[in-house]
């Protein structure tokens, strides 16, 4: 029997500097690794079996990047890359409201915050550049104002409206034809 993932095990992965070169251009061979090694853990976080994991920082800062980048990474392109979106909000915001937020080294703080601006919430996307901005994470908050302004101007992310089978505005399709689109 495999020994079980711990928290430790999760920071470990995510923060090795392999992953962080791959964070925000993945590959089809990394995506598949990480689905291969962690689809069932997200799973069992998506049941809420790891709440206990909020008992630290770190077992909370795992289990945000399990509910909130995990998926992104193993199903790129589909509905179920969000499906565990809200559970990551809240998971961040307990992280924040137990202060563990300032118990973390700096260079991690940008996870715990992410699920925030990926939320369709503008209110989440205003508590995101707040926090980006206390934490001076300068090249995060230029993205979370960009993520911030999409919310403000169509209520949600246009590039979603496909993988979640909505139907995109007029306003929205001339946004995602055009060069400043987001695309996720």
């Amino acid at each position: 029997m495999p020994e079980p993932i711990t928290p430790q095990h999760i920071i470990e992965f995510w923060y090795a500097e392999r992953m962080r070169q791959r964070w925000f251009s993945s590959t089809p061979e990394l995506d598949a690794e990480i689905h291969s090694k962690y689809e069932n853990l997200w799973r069992q976080a998506g049941k809420g079996e790891l709440d206990d994991w909020k008992g630290s920082p770190e077992g909370c800062l795992a289990l945000t990047v399990i509910l909130d980048q995990l998926p992104l990474n193993m199903f790129r392109g589909d509905a179920r890359s969000f499906s565990t979106e809200q559970q990551a909000v809240a998971c961040s915001k307990y992280f924040i409201a137990q202060g563990y937020d300032r118990e973390i080294p700096q260079d991690r703080v940008a996870f715990l915050y992410m699920p925030l601006m990926h939320s369709e919430n503008l209110a989440d996307q205003d508590l995101a550049v707040q926090l980006f901005e206390r934490a001076n994470l300068t090249h995060n908050l230029h993205f979370a104002r960009h993520h911030r302004e999409l919310i403000r101007r169509f209520g949600r992310f246009p590039h979603r409206n496909s993988i979640l089978g909505r139907e995109s505005s007029a306003e929205e399709i001339a946004y995602l034809n055009s060069k400043e689109a987001f695309l996720g």
